[in-house]
């Protein structure tokens, strides 16, 4: 089960499309990068992808919504 939950992240992001799009993005920034916004040992997923999902669910990434 992936954690936060789909539903709860539409909550924070108006769409699937641009949660897509700003998930794919920020987990290939941490791959290239190895920056995290949070303590490894804070976050749920080990995958790049599930930490991109926990960020933006903890408003840690901010959305332009122009």
């Amino acid at each position: 089960m992936i954690y936060p939950s789909i539903d709860k992240i539409l909550n924070v992001v108006d769409s699937k499309y641009a949660l897509v799009y700003i998930v794919a993005n920020r987990s290939k920034e941490m791959t290239k990068t190895n920056y995290y916004q949070m303590d490894l040992k804070d976050y749920k997923s080990e995958k790049p992808i599930g930490r991109a999902l926990e960020e933006v669910y903890e408003n840690l990434i901010h959305i332009n919504k122009e």
